[in-house]
Formats: C-alpha cells, structure tokens, sequence
C-alpha cells in the first residue's frame, strides 16, 4: 500500500511540475479579400497545416466569398461580407490580406485598430500616402506588418546574401539586376476577379510595373541596407493596349545609389516566366535564376553553380514566417520588413512619376 501511494505521488507531482510542455495551439488565421489569384494556395497550404486555423473569410462579393468555402469545404459560418464583422466575431490573431493593392491600407486599419498582425500579398501600397498610413495605423496598434512575395524565401537569394553581405567575398556591389515578369495576367489565364484590378490603374497602381517592378525594388532595398537610391529613372510602354487599355505591360527602371546602379526589368510580354536577379560587386558575381538556380564567379574561381543551402525553419515559407512573428519568436525578416517596403513604394511611385513626365525622379534623403 505505501509503495501504491508514493508512485500516485510522484505522478502527481509530475503532472504539476512547472515547465512542463504545453501544446501549443494553432494560429487563429483570417483570410482578407479574396480577389488576389494567390489566394488558392495560401489557403490550401494553411488548411494542411495543423499549427493553423482558419477562422473566417471575408470579401465584399458574397459569391466570390462563397465560392471560396465551397471548393475548400470551409462551414458557412467563417464567410463574411463585412471586414469589421469577422474581425470582431472570429477573434484572429492575424490576417493574410488578398484584396486588391488599393484596399491594404483599409485592411491594415481596421485589423491594427484590434491588435491584429497583417501579412499581405505584394506590393505594400499603390502610394506613398498609403505606404505611411499603413505605417501609422501599425504603430498605433502595435502591430506587425509584412508584405509575402515568393522571392523572399528562395535559397538562391538566402545564398547572395551570405555571399555578397556577410563574406563580402566579391566586394562591395556595383550594379543589381533583377528580371521579374510573364507573359501577362490575361495570358496566363488567372482569376476573372484578379485580371479585374491588375489592369486598373487605381486598384494596382500601374501594370506590369507595379505587380512586377515590385520585386526588384524589394530586393535592392534589401541588398542596399534599406537605403533609398538617390533617383530613380523609369521608361513604361503598351506593347498589348487592345488588352490592357489603362495600364502598362513593360516597365524598365534605373535606380541611381552613390557607388551602386540597379536594372529592374517588369514585363508582362515575356515567353516564359522569370524571376531571376543577378548581383555585380567588384570582384565577382552571382546570379539566381528562380527559387534555387545560382551560378557564382569570384577571384580564380570560374564562373560555377552552386547549390544553396535551405533557409532556416522560420523562413521557409510565408505561413511559417508569419507564425515565428506573430508568437514573438521573431522580428519580420528585411525583405518582408515595413520598411523595406515603404521604400519599395516611394521607388515605384517614382519610376511612375518618371514614366509619366519623361524626368529623373530624384528621391528624398
């Protein structure tokens, strides 16, 4: 009998003992808009996910909306039609904003005004007033605000840096060229309600500039330690009008840096898909073509491939990122940050200014 007690005692304490394991419960995820292609398979990815929980569906189109539950078997009772409603009921703890460009700035507010963190998809902003808006409504809620694009977690890119930023193994970098483009949002097909707004200059803020400019300026920004260049240069041309009447579908810019020159090439022209960036520095290169391609040249070493190394668990991917941040593990990686982003506007609102005016935009230091 005293054995029987002192094992029921020793199970006891065990059980109560501080600092035992406790399961930890999924994110409370909210889907914000549902007019952005990419929210398919976000959605699909977070639904496989056991550290995630989908807890509502918002979109002002209550088809669309409905849509949406019916193909991912999602209960009637997570669509909603107002943002305030499902923000208020469904409690999240943070939002993946798929609504146009234009309407971040609403989403951000209404969610930083709950204590509630945002992921969106790229870009941040059609405009620097809603690029600082975004800022202030974050600020005062306390809140965490990242922008998702797919580059961020490429390897190849996770590679670049350690090669050009923290080895410095080819000096300091003189010229970045970034090619990010298809051959256009009709072309390819997508989304009735995406093409939609892609193709309104309101709503995205440009064409192809916007939706593809976007990714060089993130990551030159990045590379050149969230430093705006000092004038940004920008040629737009419809080469498809009878298609996209309002907007363009080519886009080069020149962003001007003291001792560094950046290329963004965006096109919605191109035969194939590409997301590719190569970095110049004084004594080598290093070129990525797509999520894990890299060819690298340094002093006696010929130009060669390389295969990069995997990111780290919490920059895999974008859901994975968002949870580390939103349970306070971490800070948003520089890519993803706000103010990398902010800067990415001002750029992009720049190359538009230019394009317009046939000038030099030079930027504020």
């Amino acid at each position: 009998m005293r054995l029987l007690l002192a094992v029921l005692s020793l199970c006891a304490i065990a059980t109560l003992a501080p600092g035992r394991a406790q399961e930890t419960p999924p994110l409370r995820l909210a889907i914000a808009g549902l007019v952005h292609g990419h929210v398919s398979g976000f959605l699909r990815s977070a639904l496989k996910r056991p550290d995630v929980q989908v807890v509502g569906l918002f979109d002002p189109d209550a088809t669309l909306a409905r849509s949406y539950a019916s193909r991912f078997e999602l209960a009637g009772d997570v669509v909603f039609t107002d943002l305030a409603t499902l923000l208020d009921r469904t409690k999240p703890q943070a939002v993946a904003s798929f609504t146009n460009t234009f309407d971040h700035a609403m989403v951000v507010e209404a969610a930083a005004a709950r204590g509630v963190h945002v992921m969106m998809e790229k870009p941040l902003a059609v405009s620097t007033a809603h690029a600082q808006q975004i800022q202030r409504a974050a600020k005062k809620g306390g809140v965490q605000v990242l922008v998702n694009y797919e580059t961020t977690w490429y390897p190849s890119h996770g590679a670049i840096w350690a090669l050009m930023k923290d080895r410095k193994e080819a000096g300091e970098i003189r010229k970045i060229v970034a090619l990010d483009g298809h051959s256009g949002p009709k072309a390819i097909n997508v989304q009735p309600e995406f093409l939609a707004w892609l193709s309104d200059p309101v709503k995205n803020g440009g064409g192809a500039l916007f939706d593809f400019g976007c990714y060089g300026a993130n990551l030159m920004t990045w590379l050149m330690d969230n430093a705006r260049p000092l004038a940004v240069t920008a040629v737009t041309q419809q080469f498809q009008p009878a298609v996209y009447p309002r907007v363009d579908d080519e886009a080069s810019i020149v962003l001007e840096y003291p001792a560094a020159q950046g290329i963004i090439q965006a096109s919605w022209n191109w035969p194939v898909n590409r997301k590719d960036l190569e970095v110049y520095g004084e004594r080598g290169l290093a070129i990525a073509t797509g999520g894990n391609g890299l060819r690298v040249a340094l002093p006696k070493q010929p130009e060669h491939t390389v295969t990069p190394e995997a990111r780290p668990a919490d920059e895999q991917d974008a859901i994975s990122h968002l949870i580390a941040v939103v349970r306070g593990q971490r800070q948003p990686n520089a890519l993803s940050s706000l103010e990398n982003n902010v800067i990415v506007t001002e750029i992009l609102v720049a190359a538009r200014e230019s394009a317009r005016t046939g000038r030099r935009i030079a930027l504020p230091k």
